[in-house]
């Protein structure tokens, strides 16, 4: 079980996307670990663009990340636009194998 970040509630954790702060100085940004293997901390957030809104509206992802400063969350909403309106699990982009780092 683990708990969204944007909307608090308790699902299991296939249903949520596991986010990790990527970057490193003033560029951080929020980074989408749809194999959640990624170094470093996590959040969890439900693959919506409303629970998003909800997690950047309370400053969510700099608490649970642990990160200092604010953290850009284009990238997460760019990908959340492609993949929001399929059910389910969170999906590799098309082309990405398992393992496949690049």
């Amino acid at each position: 079980m683990r708990t969204c970040v944007g909307c608090r509630s308790r699902v299991v954790k296939s249903e949520l996307l596991r986010v990790v702060a990527g970057g490193a100085g003033a560029e951080r940004a929020l980074v989408p670990d749809l194999d959640g293997r990624l170094p470093g901390r996590g959040a969890y957030l439900h693959p919506s663009q409303g629970c998003l809104d909800q997690a950047e509206r309370r400053r969510a992802f700099s608490r649970a990340l642990r990160a200092e400063g604010p953290l850009d969350g284009a990238e997460l909403r760019r990908w959340l636009a492609e993949h929001e309106d399929r059910p389910g699990r969170p999906q590799r982009p098309a082309g990405m194998d398992e393992g496949d780092t690049t």
